[in-house]
């Protein structure tokens, strides 16, 4: 099987199930207990969290451990909002992830007010568009750090540069592979992270809260993670989380480079056979193909080339045999027949020389073109 599906999940790094078995085993303790086995998951719990606030130069207080990255949206968005039972507004994108799009759409429900920002025709938000629609009343502004879907990249950092009182929120779950997400640099108030997409476990994630920021809390209970998020701590799991960010950090040099040339392989031989790149002209993820393939559909496309052995993705949903837009694409100004031909291929850390040039003839092949 090619693998090419990165962007949805990438497969778990060695080193990441070797540092998480003896949490199966005899590190099995609750992190929140007093006696012996019970700190041995809670030294490992800190330690991890120490490790991934030095990755993102942050100080360890300010990460809390989550169960994903849709949690760790849910959390900055709402919890931004409704902090001190107050009604926050929130301005957002279009093209957001629906994470941070249904905590919006929730909380508008219960009188918060709230914008969605379009993004240009080319899939990048204007920072004076997302300035524009903010008002005295919004409380949180969310801007993703790049697309899943295309691997556009946002403004984030011009943003935060500009903008004064709002929180800013960046959904930044697609680019720690690629990029060194310093928050500082950032300069932002509240990040969001998955393990699963640069080779962690699943069912782990992390939201960075900057010292000081105020949320409430969208999960109640025992009160872990100083209150921000209750629930008997995944120990295994901010093991696994920490070890693949330490490992995604060290290689992302040789990352970015091998998986850039691979795409851009792709992309080479797909476009000369007569489809388009998506954001070719714009700042993008070095991982990410989006392309759209003419006079077909992505339905089709997808089963042949999953008989072939290579799995990828639809840039639109297939539904029943009919193509729904997705809301990126739609935001985009993509119609359904645009939308139709539109496929996503993800690169990763198991990618290999020569991938690129396979899944492109794999493509070209199943588009019914001659590789």
């Amino acid at each position: 099987m090619l693998y090419v599906d990165h962007a949805a999940t990438s497969p778990m790094r060695p080193e990441v199930w070797e540092a998480m078995a003896p949490f199966a085993g005899e590190k099995f303790g609750n992190a929140s207990g007093l006696h012996g086995i019970a700190r041995q998951a809670k030294n490992a719990l800190e330690e991890a969290r120490e490790e991934a606030a030095a990755l993102l130069g942050a100080a360890p207080m300010e990460i809390v451990f989550t169960s994903g990255g849709t949690e760790s949206d849910n959390l900055a968005v709402k919890g931004a909002a409704l902090v001190g039972g107050r009604r926050g507004g929130v301005v957002t994108t279009a093209i957001e992830h629906e994470a941070v799009l249904e905590s919006a759409e929730f909380l508008s429900r219960f009188g918060c007010p709230v914008q969605w920002v379009q993004p240009s025709a080319g899939g990048v938000v204007s920072v004076d568009d997302v300035l524009a629609a903010v008002s005295s009343d919004t409380t949180v502004v969310s801007v993703m750090s790049a697309n899943n879907e295309t691997g556009i990249r946002q403004p984030v950092a011009e943003l935060a540069g500009r903008m004064d009182g709002p929180l800013l929120h960046t959904d930044a779950v697609q680019a720690f592979a690629s990029d060194d997400l310093h928050v500082g640099d950032l300069g932002v108030d509240l990040l969001s992270l998955a393990a699963h997409k640069f080779g962690g476990p699943k069912g782990v994630g992390l939201l960075y809260v900057r010292s000081g920021t105020n949320l409430e809390p969208v999960q109640h209970g025992g009160g872990q993670e100083l209150g921000r998020r209750s629930g008997t701590h995944n120990a295994m799991g901010a093991v696994g989380m920490a070890t693949a960010m330490r490992s995604a950090a060290s290689q992302r040099a040789n990352f970015c480079e091998q998986v850039r040339a691979e795409r851009d392989s792709f992309e080479s031989k797909v476009v000369k056979a007569g489809g388009v790149a998506t954001g070719a002209d714009v700042a993008r993820l070095p991982q990410h193909a989006h392309v759209r393939l003419p006079d077909t559909t992505n339905e089709t496309v997808l089963i042949r080339l999953d008989t072939a052995g290579v799995a990828a993705a639809a840039g639109s949903a297939c539904q029943s045999g009919a193509v729904s837009v997705s809301h990126v694409l739609a935001a985009m100004g993509w119609d359904a027949e645009m939308a139709g031909g539109a496929l996503r291929f993800t690169f990763g850390w198991t990618t290999e020389p020569g991938d690129g040039a396979r899944a492109a003839d794999a493509l070209l092949a199943a588009w019914g073109k001659t590789p």
